[in-house]
C-alpha cells in the first residue's frame, strides 16, 4: 500500500466503531501516527487490537465531543503525544429519527450537539497546532441526508447541512495559511448508524430517496470504500481540493 501518510499525525474522532475505525486503520497503514478519540472506551480498546502491527503508531483518547471541556482536555494530550498535529478527521456522529412532531428537543440536541457542535469545538482545539505545519488538512463529515431529503432526519439533516457550510467558511478564512478543509459525503455504509437505525412507528417508506447505490447491486458501501477516499484527500494527492464535497455513495445522488 503506498504510504503517502508517512510520518504524518492524525487525529481522527469516532475512532471506536464503522466509518473512524477504517480511517485509522487505513491511516495506519499509509504510515501516520493516529491518536483515535472516541467516547467509547471498549470502541477503542477494539480499534487498537485491530490495528495488529500498526499498533505502536496508535494512542487513543476518549472524548465527548459535544462537551467543550472534554474536547479541550483530548485535544491538548493528542497534540502533546503526537507533537504536533497535521490532519485532523471529524468522523464521529449520530443518527435520530422521529417524526419531526414528535421528536424530544433533547434528541434534537444531542444531534446537533455531537455531529454540528462537536465538529466546530474539535475544529477549535486544534486549529492553532495545525496551523503550525505545514499541508494541514481537515476532513468534515457530511451526509447524503444534507442533499436528498429522507423523512424523520430532520436533526440530523440539519446538523450535516450546517457542517458543510462551516467547512466551507473554514476553508476559505485559512486558505492563506494554507489550511484545506473538505467534506465526506456518505451514503449507505455499513456503520454503527446504519446498523442500529430505527425509524419511528408508522413510517412511510415510500417517502426515502435511494438509500443505496447503484454500484454492486445496491450493496452498502464498507468504512474501507470512506477511509481510501479520506486518506487520498487529506494527502498530497489531494492538494487542490479544498471547500467541496466528495460523495462516496455509489451513485445514490445521481
Amino acid at each position: 500500500m503506498t504510504r503517502r501518510h508517512e510520518g504524518r499525525r492524525v487525529v481522527v474522532t469516532g475512532a471506536g466503531s464503522g466509518i473512524g475505525q477504517g480511517i485509522v486503520a487505513r491511516m495506519l497503514a499509509e504510515g501516520a501516527h493516529v491518536v483515535g478519540a472516541d467516547i467509547s472506551e471498549p470502541g477503542l480498546k477494539a480499534t487498537v487490537a485491530a490495528a495488529g502491527e500498526h499498533a505502536d503508531r496508535l494512542h487513543t483518547v476518549t472524548v465527548d465531543v459535544a462537551d467543550p471541556e472534554s474536547v479541550r482536555t483530548a485535544c491538548g494530550a493528542a497534540v502533546d503525544h503526537l507533537g504536533g498535529l497535521d490532519v485532523l478527521v471529524n468522523a464521529a456522529g449520530i443518527m435520530r429519527t422521529a417524526h419531526t412532531h414528535d421528536m424530544p428537543f433533547e434528541s434534537w440536541n444531542q444531534v446537533i450537539g455531537i455531529n454540528l457542535t462537536g465538529t466546530f469545538l474539535m475544529m477549535q482545539a486544534t486549529l492553532p497546532a495545525l496551523l503550525r505545519t505545514e499541508h494541514p488538512v481537515i476532513v468534515n463529515f457530511s451526509s447524503t441526508a444534507a442533499f436528498g431529503s429522507h423523512p424523520y432526519m430532520a436533526a440530523y439533516a440539519a446538523s450535516k447541512g450546517g457542517v458543510n457550510a462551516m467547512t466551507h467558511a473554514v476553508a476559505l478564512e485559512y486558505s492563506k495559511q494554507g489550511l484545506r478543509a473538505v467534506n465526506i459525503v456518505p451514503g449507505g455504509i455499513t456503520s454503527g448508524i446504519t446498523s442500529n437505525l430505527e425509524t419511528p412507528e408508522n413510517a412511510d417508506w415510500s417517502l426515502f430517496a435511494r438509500l443505496t447505490g447503484w454500484l454492486d447491486g445496491g450493496a452498502l458501501g464498507s468504512p474501507a470504500d470512506v477511509a481510501g477516499v479520506v486518506a487520498m484527500v487529506a494527502s498530497e494527492d489531494g492538494r487542490y481540493i479544498t471547500g467541496s464535497e466528495i460523495r462516496v455513495d455509489g451513485g445514490a445522488l445521481m
